[in-house]
Formats: structure tokens, sequence, C-alpha cells
């Protein structure tokens, strides 16, 4: 698995969790819909940090909570 996939992934996982649409998620994270869009959809190969963090402001949850998952722990060195 890639990151834009494990993010994705990711996304999807906590909007379920929490019974949110991506436009709702959008609104809360103060992002244009289509700026969330673009990452689950694969437009954006490299989405901002800054992005996923105003993401996590929008579910009420720290970056740290974002990527502590077993998907973002198994993905492989990029640089070898």
């Amino acid at each position: 698995m890639d990151m834009i996939t494990a993010v994705k992934n990711r996304i999807l996982q906590l909007c379920g969790e929490r019974d949110i649409s991506i436009n709702r998620l959008a609104t809360l994270s103060a992002l244009p819909p289509s700026s969330v869009k673009n990452i689950l959809y694969g437009k954006s190969q490299n989405p901002k940090l800054l992005t996923i963090k105003l993401i996590c402001d929008g579910l009420g949850i720290t970056l740290g909570e974002f990527f502590a998952t077993p998907e973002f722990d198994a993905l492989e060195q990029e640089i070898q």
C-alpha cells in the first residue's frame, strides 16, 4: 500500500466512524469540498500536511491519532 491510499482509507474510516459525509468533513475542516474529494479520488497525489491537519481539526483528533494505525506503520520506506 502507498501513502496516498493509506491517507484516503484513514479519512474514509474516520468519516464512517463518525457517520459524516465528505462534504460535512470539508465544512468542519474549513476546506473546500473539492480539496477533500481530490485526496479521496486520487487527483491529489501529494496532499499537504496542513490539509491533513485541517482534516484532523475538523474530526477533533490530533495528527498523531490520524497516523497511529497499522496501515501507516506497515508502509515501506520510500527512500532505500
